[in-house]
Order: C-alpha cells, then structure tokens, then sequence
C-alpha cells in the first residue's frame, strides 16, 4: 500500500486515513445446535474458496504426561476416516487442484483446504468426515508416531539453535502448560495406548470445540444449506471440555543459565512475561518490539547490526498467546563477540525506550507498517477464513478483524515507554546464553 501522509501532518489525519484505506471485511456468522460456529466471509474475485476448521486446542490441552498428543493428531487426521481410505484425504484436494495443510500451537489446531469454489462440496465433506468418522486405530498411530520422530530431527534436533524455544518456554513458565513444547515428548507418545489416542479424539475434536470458517467465492445460501448437510448431525461433546486453569505467578529473580550445543556462533535470548493477546496493554507491548526488531532501522538492527558490529542479527517479538505469553529478544553474536557485550547493548537500547519516548517520524512510521501489516493478513482467501477464525475463538469477537487495528492506532508513545518499564524488567526475565559445546565443536 502506498503511504502518502507527510510525518509533520498530525496523527489524528494519519489515523483517519488508516481506517479509511483498510476494507471491512463483511462476514456472516451463526451457531449450529451442536454448538459448531460458522463464519462465513464472500469474495467474488477469484473462483476459490478456503474451507478451514479451527479446534480449541493446542499444546496447553494435553496431560503433562501425554505432551505432543495435540500435535500428533494435525498429522494423524489426515490417515483417513470410515468413509476415506487411508491416504486418500490429500488425493482427494489435489486431484480436484486445491491443497491443503495444517499447523499446531499451544492454544489450537488448524486445518484448512484451498479449492476451486466449485469444490467447496468436496472440503465440507472431507472436514465433516475429520470431525465425526476420523480413523484413530494402531495403523495409523504407528505411522505417524514416525512421521513426527522425524519431523523433530529435521526441525530440532538438526535445526541451528533449534532448541532455543523449549530451552526458553520450560524456564519462562514453571506453572503454567505453555512451559511444553509444541511437539511434545516422543517417549510419552510412544508410551500412549490406543485408546488414550481415541479419548482425545472424542474430548477435543467435537462441533462445539471448532469453529468452521470458510472465505472465498461462495454463494451464503447453498453454503449454509452445504454446511447443514454435512455437520448438522455431528453430536456435541457429553462432557466438559478441559481447559488449563495455572496461572503463573510472577517472577521476582532473574533466570540466567547457558545452554550448550553445536551451534557455532554464540546467541542471547532474553525473555519477558507479557500480557495475553488481546489485552490492552498487549498491543502497547507488541508496537515496543516492533520498534526494536522489524524492518532495518529498527533499534536493534541499527546498533548491534550496523553501527557495532556485535550481531548478524537482532529482534524482539511478541510470543501472543491465549493466557499470558512472552516475548522474546534474541541477538545472534558475530563470531569472536562476547555476548556479554552483546547483551549490554541489548539492554542498552531497552533502556532507552524506557526513559526516552520515541520520535514523532518513528512512531508514525510504526503506525504505517501495523496498517500494511493489516492490509497482508487479510490479502487473500486463506489468510480471511484464518483470521475470522482467531478473533472468535480467541476474543469471542469475530469483527475484531475489522476493528483490532484501532486498538493498535490508539496506542500512544507514552504507553510504548510505560510497557518497556513495565514488562521489560530485568527481575523478571530469563536470560539463556546458547554457546558452542568445544566437545562438540568441528
């Protein structure tokens, strides 16, 4: 999106002119008796159609002694159904030129296809097949049980720093689940039973844990009588679906440790507990580490990066998550670097942002990037059925889509300083120094 305000205009124009140059998105929306929620978001401009199913549950579900059981199940869904053999749910989207795919994190599952619209009968089917008629039987288990031992070594076990996130998360939460990874355990899955497997089907993938979110070029009418078709029937959960009740309490002493590996150059990873997404003093948090880490004159980049020459790379990033989350400053030292010098110019800078407001040019320019931030998450089909989907489930407000980038814009400079001096607290975080292991250097 080309930006042509001026930087001495005020920042009422400025925000007039976001809102006004940001489409609303329009949607439809409704319950079904067995408690699934339908979104429904029409856009004619290309024939293709998203039909995606969020579940509310994630890494932050699953029995401590059952870690990964949330991930395993977005592989082991696609094995097949009583009605679909095993193998022939990618067929089928791929022989009709659509694709699918889907993604895990600690607070939900996500699956969606990508089809022709006049497809959209054909995904409707294959998610209602997901949600009631899901093989969950030993074959399968067993093929997946292998499938994700070798998606942990590839993106892991092999990865440069690969686990810089669960050395970080076990030690940034000592209470609360969030403190899990992702892919979870290998020997409590290889310990699972059968039919612990088939209990978190039956608990978790039920109508009245998911919302179906479908955007694209569709016609309501027939799609609601489509979704009726296929989902209607499905029963709604007996029982309670359990959600995480730990809150984790507040860290008054810095934990500070190094972690030993392979990798060569010398990392700094701070991290800080923030709000949960959504909050107000969120999107205070997430504007003060886009100011330190996003686009090449942020802070970080320009001290450590170009004028110091202590880092390959600098960020921050918010770690938004459903209850309270994190975020995490990381610097990838330069070889030979201290990253004792290079943590100091990290604080450094967080310093600055405490006793120092950020420029009238700086701010606005981080108004213009949160607006074309927008304006990509919602650029396409995919990206829209998505979104709806997270604003409902995560703030029971599905046109949070269309106003969330208010809350951003009403963020002031003064409330970017108050949230470094109150979340970036060097009592309270962690700070992991991942160095290169001399056994296991090369």
């Amino acid at each position: 999106m080309k930006t042509t305000l001026l930087f001495t205009w005020p920042i009422l124009l400025l925000t007039s002119a976001a809102q006004a140059q940001i489409k609303p998105i329009e949607f439809v929306e409704y319950d079904l008796a067995n408690g699934l929620h339908v979104i429904l978001h029409q856009d004619r401009s290309t024939p293709i159609a998203a039909v995606t199913v969020m579940y509310h549950v994630g890494a932050k579900n699953e029995n401590p002694e059952r870690t990964g059981m949330a991930h395993f199940f977005e592989h082991l869904l696609f094995e097949g159904s009583e009605n679909i053999k095993r193998g022939e749910f990618t067929r089928y989207i791929e022989n009709a030129g659509g694709t699918l795919n889907a993604n895990t994190s600690y607070d939900r599952t996500f699956y969606y296809e990508i089809l022709p619209s006049n497809q959209l009968e054909l995904g409707l089917w294959l998610e209602s097949e997901r949600m009631l008629h899901a093989k969950v039987e030993l074959v399968g288990i067993e093929t997946q049980r292998e499938v994700v031992k070798e998606e942990k070594r590839v993106r892991m076990d092999n990865q440069p720093y690969g686990n810089l996130l669960e050395e970080t998360m076990k030690r940034a939460f000592t209470v609360h689940p969030y403190s899990r990874t992702i892919i979870g355990s290998m020997d409590h899955l290889n310990a699972a039973k059968e039919s612990e497997f088939v209990d978190f089907y039956k608990t978790f993938y039920v109508p009245d844990n998911a919302i179906l979110s479908i955007a694209g070029d569709i016609d309501i009418l027939l799609t609601k009588n489509l979704i009726d078709k296929y989902f209607a029937d499905i029963p709604r959960s007996t029982a309670k679906i359990p959600r995480p009740t730990e809150i984790e309490p507040t860290r008054t002493i810095e934990v500070r440790d190094t972690i030993w590996g392979k990798d060569q150059l010398p990392m700094v990873v701070q991290a800080y507990n923030i709000p949960a997404q959504g909050t107000p003093e969120y999107y205070a948090v997430d504007m003060l580490n886009k100011v330190l880490s996003e686009g090449n004159s942020s802070r970080l980049n320009r001290v450590l990066v170009e004028e110091k020459e202590l880092a390959l790379y600098g960020g921050a990033f918010s770690f938004g998550l459903e209850q309270p989350g994190v975020t995490l400053a990381f610097s990838l030292a330069n070889l030979g670097v201290d990253p004792k010098q290079v943590e100091d110019a990290m604080n450094a800078e967080i310093d600055k942002l405490k006793n120092e407001l950020i420029s009238e040019k700086e701010f606005e320019k981080l108004r213009n990037r949160i607006e074309s931030d927008f304006v990509q998450a919602n650029s396409n089909v995919a990206g829209i059925a998505e979104s709806l989907a997270n604003y409902r489930m995560y703030f029971g407000d599905t046109n949070l889509i269309n106003k969330e980038i208010d809350r951003y814009l009403a963020v002031t400079r003064e409330d970017i300083r108050e949230a470094a001096r109150k979340y970036y607290n060097p009592q309270s975080r962690v700070v992991l120094y991942f160095l290169q292991d001399p056994a296991l250097a090369n």
